[in-house]
């Protein structure tokens, strides 16, 4: 299943919503900050990531170097070490929030997105579960965006809108850039949903998806929801198998951080947006190559919370091979780490809060500093013949996904019986999951090396589905 992609020729000169949106988040400061929030334009925003990226590196590089030399290093590190584990502790033993399963009076009106580009193996699927979804018909749209498919696509479409009542096509033209934000922007203004639910061409959804979902927007500052992604196809092999356990890992860490009063994340697939908090926001970034991690910093930093849920679970197609997985975790690791870069001034001017901006910072020092500093940490370590100085915290990372993995996995089989053959089985589902998500420790270092020294055209980079789960 190799990943396809193509470019997306779409630096503009302004996008005028995202720029209110700075301009906004500056108000409330003294006038020269505002005076350079409402000079800089948004693709002066996005510019220089190479230059930021060089920046961090050198100064993670030549950090560890200094750890190594000084003879205080090691207390440091212990102390950090302190620290992230202080984290962890409120994060392990968070208790997750409970929702109101139904909905206090009338059920708001949602429109569901996607954004499809030669899908046809997995087009009809799709529509038939969207269309046929437990909820009021009048309350809900489905829109499918044809990203000028060049397959049976169209076609396929044409003759679904006529069988599907709430089915609206729009099919962009082969000029229409922004990639998959580019896409959802544009059919924005056409929808009507109170709430917009964005969905993959692969995703397979259960029929009360909405009615779960749409009660945990009745807490007024809940900008988003996310749902859990599953695997449809886990059982193919190794790769599927880890990413299986790698999504119950990730849903995990989102419930506990956000139990904490934390960040939770979006993850595309399977996202549902106030549309207030949307346009608020000023709609999806069309200068990232991750929408959705771009635009969880855009709800924290606008003072909107997100919400993340086990069930209901949207399923997807997991990537089948090594080669599909590096370009694909590759993009997520980008456009993870890019989003810090872009909005760094406005994280360290606290704008989403004390515990979300501290909860940011640990998550960032874990994902990206961490796997950075690795390498000039193992240089130094064998220059010197001695144990890796960040060994300590990098002992409390890979610890941290073991316990979340096998956590997340049980919440999964939260409705099972548990006895010793099920709990034989999870630890070694954990034990699979925890060495595949050791390619994580390559993807970052490489990544975030990268950005430094090479520039990114930036695209939407699709992977291919075949209808496989």
């Amino acid at each position: 299943m190799p990943a396809n992609s193509w470019p997306e020729n779409d630096y503009y000169d302004e996008l005028d919503p995202l720029n209110s949106l700075l301009s906004d988040l500056s108000a409330d400061e003294d006038e020269e900050s505002v005076v350079e929030t409402q000079n800089m334009s948004l693709p002066s925003r996005f510019q220089g990531r190479r230059r930021k990226a060089a920046l961090v590196l050198t100064i993670v590089w030549s950090g560890t170097i200094a750890l190594h030399l000084a003879s205080w290093g090691f207390i440091f590190v212990l102390a950090l070490t302190a620290l992230l584990g202080f984290h962890a502790l409120e994060v392990v033993f968070a208790r997750p929030r409970h929702y109101h399963k139904e909905v206090q009076g009338e059920l708001p009106s949602v429109s569901v997105l996607v954004a499809a580009k030669n899908e046809e193996a997995v087009i009809g699927r799709l529509v038939k579960s969207l269309c046929s979804l437990e909820y009021p018909g009048g309350q809900y749209e489905v829109w499918i965006i044809d990203d000028y498919s060049t397959d049976k696509t169209p076609q396929l479409l044409a003759e679904l809108a006529q069988e599907y009542k709430q089915l609206k096509v729009f099919r962009r033209s082969a000029q229409a850039t922004g990639g998959k934000s580019g896409a959802l922007n544009e059919v924005l203004p056409l929808t009507k949903g109170e709430v917009i639910a964005v969905f993959d061409a692969d995703a397979q959804i259960s029929s009360d998806l909405l009615l779960q979902v749409v009660p945990l927007f009745q807490r007024k500052n809940v900008g988003a929801v996310q749902v859990r992604k599953a695997i449809a196809n886990a059982k193919e092999n190794f790769w599927t198998k880890g990413q299986m356990a790698e999504m119950a890992l990730d849903t995990w860490f989102q419930q506990q951080r956000i139990a904490i009063s934390g960040t939770g994340e979006l993850r595309g697939n399977g996202q549902f947006v106030r549309r207030t908090a949307l346009e608020s926001c000023g709609g999806w970034n069309e200068e990232t190559i991750t929408d959705d991690l771009d635009i969880t910093f855009r709800l924290h930093l606008d003072k909107w919370d997100i919400e993340c849920t086990f069930y209901p679970a949207v399923q997807e197609e997991g990537v089948t091979n090594a080669i599909a997985l590096w370009h694909q975790r590759n993009r997520w690791a980008e456009g993870g780490y890019q989003r810090y870069l872009d909005y760094w001034d406005l994280i360290l001017k606290n704008r989403m809060g004390t515990r979300k901006t501290w909860d940011l910072l640990m998550f960032m020092l874990t994902m990206y500093i961490l796997p950075t500093a690795a390498i000039p940490d193992l240089l130094m370590s064998i220059a010197r013949h001695r144990l890796p100085l960040l060994s300590p915290v990098t002992s409390l990372s890979l610890a941290m996904s073991v316990v979340g993995m096998f956590a997340g996995l049980r919440r999964i089989r939260q409705d099972q019986k548990f006895n010793l053959s099920t709990t034989f089985l999870l630890m070694l589902q954990t034990l699979r999951g925890s060495l595949y998500m050791l390619h994580w420790l390559v993807v970052m270092s490489s990544t975030t090396a990268r950005m430094s020294v090479r520039p990114k055209r930036l695209k939407w980079v699709k992977t291919v589905h075949s209808g496989s789960g």
